[in-house]
Order: C-alpha cells, then structure tokens, then sequence
C-alpha cells in the first residue's frame, strides 16, 4: 500500500471514529434529558400562570399524589400546594390518566373543604402533561344539577296543578251541556265554571311571575322604592279580601324608608303575604303589617293571629306548590306559590325572609331587605312642604312665628 492510500485511509477511519463519538455524545444527551423529563417535579414554564387565572379549581399532581401546584379555587376542595391529593376518586382517576396516557373525564360527588355534610357533584378531568405530572380540572356542577331538577320538578308540578281546574272546566262544560234545559243548574254550573277559570287565571299568572323570579337575569327595573308606597299598596289590594273573611288590616311602625329594586315585585310579595294571613285568621281578628327600620336593614313583618304552622312544616311552607293546609288551600283556591314567590322576590332584593310561627297563636313572616337613604328629589319635597306649612302659619298667625313658636 502506497503512502497515499494508507493516509487516506486513516483519515476514512478518523472520520468514522469522529462521527461515532458524535453521535454517542448526541445519544448521551437525549438519554439525559428524556430522563431528567420522566424525573423532574418541576412545573413546566407557563402551567402555574395559567392555573393562577382560572375560576375553576385545578392543579397539577406528581406520581404520588403530590399537589405540585394549584389555582386559587381548589383551596375550596381542600387540595393545597405541597399537601397530597386526598380524595380517593381524583386519585384513582389521576392514576389511570398516567398509565394510559390519555384524557379522562368524571362525574364524581366530593366533599368541599372537608365538610362531609356538603357534598357536590363536580366534572373533573385528567390530563398527562408530563411522565410523571398530571394535570386535574376539577368543575363544580352542583348549582346546575340543582337547577335541571328544579326545572324538572317545576314543570312536573305545574302539570299536575294545571290539571284540576282545567279537568273542573271540561266537567262543567259537559254538565252544562247535558243541563241546557235547566237555566238554573246552568247558571250554578257557570258560576263554577267562571271560579275555576279565575283559579286557573291566577295560577298561570303566579306561575310566570315565579319563572321570572328564578331566571338568571337580573332585575330590570331597579330604582329607589318607598316602603310606604308598597305597603299601601298591598293593603289597599287586600282591602275587600279581608272585610269579606272579618279580618282587620293594621299597618304600624316605621316610616320614610326606603330599598333599592323593583316596586311591583315587593308589592306582589308583601301582597301575598297579607292574602295569606287573611286566609289563615278567623273572622274578628286582626292581621298587622309593622315596618322597623334599623342602620341598615329593614323589616316588612305580616303577624296574624290564625292557626299557626306546625314546626314539621316550617321547613318546607317556601316550596313550590307546598301547602301546609291541603284542605284550606283547596277550599280557598290558594295555588301553593305565594310564599315561594315571596321567597324568591326577597333574595333578588338581596334580603331573607324569617319565620316566626306557633299553632293556634298565630305566625309571623318578616321579609328583611338593605336598606337606602331617601333620594335628594324626596328630601327636597320634605323640605319644601314644610316651608309652605310654616309660611302658611306666618299668614294665620303672625305673633306665633314672631315669639319663635313651632308652626
């Protein structure tokens, strides 16, 4: 072999060793670095800003179990950075994430801030971002759950309650019909036609003043609202209702107050708070409407003095269609939605309603809403009102006003 050929040579075997030891190198360092991701517990870049901005409760979870971090809202499921992950179903659901390594999803019933006694339903999702971190989204669907079955029962229970008067209206159209030579069984049966079709006509109408109560939008028509006004108004509703049952209508307490919200939907609510005291009072008696105005609360009380409501039904009486007196409330066409309205109206208000109730004394529901100062326009009338009564006692008696006396 020639000189030349044997320096080629070398230089083939030199550049065959170069690029092995290259590529070993390359090799060493994949390997090191695939091995430090399967390893690592530290975060990736961008995943705790993100979890910082969400509203729904999330963290990410090592291979352990461990919270390696978390955002604000899953301190409300009890899951805090450096403290494993407690629950046993997220567990398991983090568990079969990271052996799959696919996505997975689950309606699980939870404990929230390790009270047992408030369990929720959430929709929580696994995800693996790394080898060994898993990412969890953790979704609390308790008030939707809460609000398909109150869709549900609402509409079960209308149903039901629709189909009497509607039934009572066809039977008397029938009866009516076989009884056309009768003018007096007719005009019997059209009377009762005509109560059923009001009865039907002022469920239908409570019915939708409820369903607007409990949409999610919020009150539209939201302005300064005198109490007096209200009051008045819902006696003055009232009015023929009660002379007709015996019962007398007494308003007392405070005056000049003022909320904040609708004035038709405090008017329906204290209205059906009266109706219902009349209804439950025995004839002679008294029903008192008292308003108590404190810094910053303000107490609507309806008192009777009627039959009362038994302690196993205080519980339920603010529920759609409840009746604590099925055979009153038929005799008297109640519907069973005038105190859930009620209920419903105070909370758009931002208020509560109270119970105070004791059988055969009476009872006493006190609606308690915030309370506003009186608008600058009704301070101004106030003030001008009293300057014309002061000067139209400068002209009566010019001495008094001289000698500092009051007009």
């Amino acid at each position: 072999m020639t000189l030349p050929q044997i320096a080629l040579f070398a230089l083939a075997v030199g550049m065959l060793i170069g690029v092995g030891m290259s590529l070993l190198v390359v090799w060493a360092y994949r390997t090191r670095a695939r091995f430090a991701g399967e390893t690592s517990t530290v975060v990736p870049d961008g995943v705790a800003d993100v979890l910082g901005s969400m509203d729904d409760a999330a963290c990410v979870v090592d291979a352990s179990g461990l919270v390696l971090a978390a955002s604000k809202a899953a301190a409300r499921f009890g899951i805090e950075v450096g403290a494993a992950l407690e629950n046993p179903e997220l567990r398991q659901l983090v568990r079969g994430v990271r052996s799959t390594g696919a996505s997975a999803t689950e309606s699980l019933r939870i404990t929230r801030g390790g009270l047992s006694l408030d369990p929720r339903l959430v929709s929580a999702r696994a995800s693996a971002i790394s080898p060994r971190m898993s990412l969890l989204i953790i979704r609390d669907v308790t008030e939707q759950e809460r609000l398909d079955q109150m869709r549900r029962d609402f509409v079960a229970n209308t149903s039901h309650e629709l189909k009497t008067p509607v039934g009572a209206v066809t039977l008397l159209a029938e009866a009516i019909e076989s009884a056309a030579d009768d003018p007096a069984q007719v005009r019997i049966f059209a009377a009762r036609i005509s109560a059923e079709a009001s009865r039907l006509g002022q469920l239908t109408g409570r019915i939708m003043s409820l369903s607007r109560l409990q949409a999610d939008d919020a009150i539209s028509d939201v302005r300064p609202v005198s109490i007096d006004e209200v009051i008045a108004a819902s006696i003055e509703a009232h009015v023929v209702q009660a002379d007709s049952a015996g019962v007398e209508l007494a308003r007392g307490g405070d005056r000049g107050v003022w909320v904040r919200g609708d004035s038709q939907i405090l008017i329906e609510a204290i209205g059906n708070l009266i109706a219902n005291a009349i209804v439950y009072s025995p004839n002679g008696s008294r029903v008192g409407i008292g308003v108590r105005a404190d810094d910053d609360v303000v107490e609507i009380a309806v008192s009777d003095q009627g039959i009362g409501i038994a302690e196993g039904d205080r519980e339920r009486i603010f529920e759609r269609f409840y009746r604590a007196d099925e055979a009153r409330s038929r005799r008297t066409g109640g519907t069973g939605l005038g105190l859930s309205i009620v209920k419903h109206a105070t909370q758009r208000h931002g208020g509560e309603v109270r119970l105070w109730s004791r059988p055969g004394r009476g009872s006493t529901f006190t609606v308690r809403l915030p309370r506003i100062d009186a608008p600058a326009s009704v301070d101004k009338d106030k003030k001008s009102k009293k300057k014309k009564r002061e000067r139209k006692a400068a002209k009566s008696d010019p001495a008094r006003v001289r000698n500092g006396e009051s007009a």
